[in-house]
């Protein structure tokens, strides 16, 4: 059982969003947002790297962001944050599509 990197990278992608939201706008919603989804999103990891099918914590958490930052972006065409986040969270949607596509290796 090898650490979920990409999970852990993503996730602290979306807390320091958050943090950095609120350090230039002081938007407290934008601090609790990206900690609560970072938190989610590690949690998520944390579990992929347990169980490497366990991915459900992690799909509904990137899945919530690729469509509400996605919306985000295409109503303000702004790539920072929205487009990034969503960008992200769409990628990380499809690593998570393909392992649970794969087929399971035989021992």
């Amino acid at each position: 059982m090898s650490p979920d990197y990409v999970g852990y990278g993503y996730a602290a992608l979306i807390a320091s969003g958050g943090a950095i939201g609120y350090i230039k706008a002081r938007s407290t919603p934008s601090l609790a947002a990206g900690l609560l989804f970072g938190g989610l999103a590690g949690f998520g990891a944390y579990q992929i790297s347990n169980d490497p099918k366990n991915i459900w914590v992690s799909l509904a958490t990137s899945g919530a962001l690729t469509v509400v930052m996605g919306k985000r972006f295409y109503g303000s065409r702004k790539f920072m944050p929205a487009g990034l986040i969503a960008a992200s969270s769409l990628l990380m949607v499809g690593k998570l599509a393909m392992t649970l596509l794969q087929k399971p290796q035989e021992s």
